[in-house]
């Protein structure tokens, strides 16, 4: 920490040294003008008596003699002396025989002088004659102004103040400077050392003694903080050693390392509250070993400790994907999984253990393996608190150990169950391309200015052969998480580009074909190239093929998302937003990115009759894609109030139920046909 100057004992001191030397000079200074002013009143004196004196012989001669003529002239001079201001010569019961006055002289420093020594002193003599009587004639009387003596006594005065205040203060900076050297500059090369300390290890910065100062009370000073500062890093080490001792002991497992279970139960607290915030799930997995005692028992305890520990290090490796790791006691283990979507990610990392616990452990050149039940609770579906969901956890890994062993099993049955269907749908959906599983449907969209049809949208549709036809909000995600998603959007493009080329063909060439985009297939660095090669191949004409992109896609990385988008606008395709309104920030980027349709989300067009604030958000995103120039259709319209109300707010097109539901490819084209021939009736 570095000491500020304005703070410093040095300018302190400084401030002190110079007010008390400017006090003592000062009072000393005034003092000297005391005695001075003392001095100068006695001079006035002294030059009166001097005058006196000097004029009393002619001063008696003439009042003797009655010479008027020679008393004036004894007048004058007296009145060479320019303080004098009045004097007179006679008797004091007759009328001056001579006598002469003058104004005070005018000085600016009267008010003071006159103050000190007063406007003017009056003195006199008696004149008597010579002789053995002394006859007694008059007296000789003047009168002295202190202007000029009070000049010269201020003169003085200032120049005394000046000079001694000038003294004081140049004793004031070198009793400071001494001070700065023998203290001041050895205190702030300790402080400089000091604050180098580390607080942690004080002892390992030693302060220097400073040179000259060795043996006086700097140096005893130096000395007795070192040793304090060895002193207090030694106390600190002991006393952290105590506090990890007993922390450890109070919160961890002695054997492995991992949380106990009280420490475990703190941090689900706290991940729990996280996940409530942000409305995440949470899985609790408890891992159970299987016939842990049949170990002990055959190959010691001893043994059986280092493979719960190396079982620890191996848990740990899975913490990437973990909210939090402990031990629970015995051989049972905690995991905890913050903030996941769906259940069957708790099943992956369960699987994921299991899968590990196949490769055996080798402990004393013995290879041994463990096997391991795992019961798994789901926050908020199978409990809201920590001891709900461990305690359910314990129980289901229990319940799942008397049917059978080496597999997890969910709290909910119903839960398990739905997880092993979603493992079978991800294995078979690798394979239900290749089996012509999946195949396509259309839906047609409307312009509305003429209600003519204008384009389809491709839907994917996926007809397993033992679960009948599941849905695509559940089979695109499973195709995104293992990697199919690009073989199988390839496929989709492929066969939309395709049938839309033979639908140009029969006669419908103002078709435009609308295919989705998933997630992974925007981000993929070979789709512009597709595309391309797709509209090459089938000779599809610019703007007929409209590519539809979400906006939670577009967000997970905005810079490629907007590089592909501009590369496939470039090969002539259209892009559209889908689901827009639900969303987070796709308003910020709208106007930046090279878009040319919003296609608002059907949960907002669903209930706009009913529901104020649904119809707010879709007149606003209407008017939005207006202003941007963009064209705008509403998803999901079935009814004609639907209808009438996006049209009435300047829809450009519409698309649900109202007009048609998914169609194959040849009920699309009676579909079509059956639209030419009600337009041709209408004209």
């Amino acid at each position: 920490m570095k000491l500020q100057f304005k703070n410093s004992l040095s300018l302190k001191l400084l401030r002190i040294a110079l007010l008390s030397a400017v006090v003592v000079g000062g009072v000393l200074s005034c003092a000297q003008i005391v005695f001075d002013a003392y001095r100068v009143r006695q001079a006035v004196t002294l030059d009166a008596e001097r005058i006196l004196d000097m004029f009393r012989d002619p001063s008696t001669q003439a009042l003797y003699s009655l010479d008027r003529e020679m008393a004036l002239q004894v007048i004058e001079g007296m009145f060479q002396d320019g303080a004098v201001r009045k004097a007179s010569i006679g008797h004091p019961n007759e009328p001056a025989l001579a006598e002469k006055s003058r104004p005070l002289q005018d000085s600016s420093s009267r008010w003071v002088t006159d103050l000190i020594l007063g406007k003017e002193h009056t003195y006199s003599i008696p004149l008597v004659g010579k002789g053995p009587y002394s006859e007694y004639y008059g007296d000789l009387s003047i009168t002295l102004d202190t202007a000029s003596y009070g000049e010269g006594l201020l003169a003085d005065s200032a120049v005394m103040l000046l000079s001694g205040l000038l003294r004081a203060l140049l004793m004031g900076l070198v009793l400071y400077s001494v001070y700065q050297w023998l203290l001041t500059k050895p205190l702030s090369k300790v402080i400089g050392h000091l604050t180098s300390i580390n607080p942690d290890r004080p002892s390992e910065h030693v302060i220097p003694l400073l040179k000259g100062h060795e043996h006086n009370e700097l140096g005893v000073w130096v000395n007795t903080s070192n040793q304090l500062l060895a002193s207090i890093e030694r106390n600190n080490r002991l006393r952290h050693e105590a506090e990890s001792s007993l922390l450890r002991m109070a919160q961890y497992d002695f054997l492995t390392g991992l949380p106990n279970r009280q420490q475990l139960q703190g941090q689900l607290d706290k991940i729990l509250t996280d996940a409530g915030r942000l409305q995440r799930r949470v899985a609790v997995l408890c891992v159970g070993l299987d016939d842990f005692k049949g170990i002990n028992e055959q190959f010691g305890y001893q043994t059986g400790d280092q493979l719960l520990q190396a079982l620890a290090d191996r848990l740990r490796a899975h913490s990437g994907s973990l909210g939090a790791l402990g031990r629970l006691g015995g051989d049972q283990f905690a995991l905890i999984q913050a903030q996941i979507d769906q259940p069957y990610e708790a099943a992956e990392l369960a699987q994921s253990i299991l899968d590990d616990l196949e490769s055996p452990f080798c402990l004393d050149q013995q290879n041994i393996r463990l096997r391991a039940t795992i019961g798994i609770t789901l926050f908020p579906e199978d409990g809201d608190t920590t001891e709900q969901l461990l305690q359910k956890a314990e129980q289901t890994m229990t319940l799942a150990k008397s049917y059978s062993r080496s597999r997890y099993q969910f709290y909910i049955a119903s839960v398990d169950r739905e997880m092993r269907r979603m493992r079978e749908l991800e294995k078979d959906l690798r394979d239900a391309l290749l089996c012509n599983q999946l195949y396509l449907v259309y839906q047609p969209q409307i312009r509305y200015s003429d209600h003519r049809v204008v384009g389809v949208e491709a839907l994917l549709r996926w007809q397993h052969p033992v679960h009948g036809m599941v849905p695509p909000d559940l089979f695109i995600p499973l195709a995104e998480k293992n990697g199919s998603i690009i073989a199988i959007g390839e496929w989709a493009m492929d066969e939309a580009c395709r049938q839309l080329r033979e639908w140009h063909d029969q006669g419908f060439s103002e078709l435009r074909m609308a295919v989705n985009l998933s997630t992974v297939q925007l981000h993929h660095v070979e789709l512009p190239r597709v595309v391309n090669n797709l509209l090459q191949r089938y000779r599809l004409p610019p703007r007929s093929l409209e590519l539809e992109v979400t906006e939670t896609s577009l967000m997970k990385d905005i810079s490629t998302a907007a590089q592909h988008l501009l590369s496939l606008r470039r090969s002539g395709a259209l892009i559209a937003i889908d689901d827009f309104g639900t969303g987070y920030s796709s308003l910020s980027y709208l106007k930046s990115l090279p878009l040319d349709k919003i296609k608002i989300d059907k949960s907002f067009v669903q209930d706009l009759i009913d529901d104020g604030d649904d119809a707010t958000i879709v007149r606003a995103i209407i008017q939005l894609g207006k202003s941007l120039g963009m064209q705008v259709i509403a998803e999901g319209v079935e009814t004609v109030d639907q209808e009438a109300y996006v049209i009435g707010e300047g829809c450009h097109e519409g698309q649900g139920y109202l007009y048609s539901k998914p169609l194959g490819s040849r009920e699309l084209v009676a579909y079509l046909k059956q639209a030419k021939r009600d337009e041709t009736v209408n004209m």
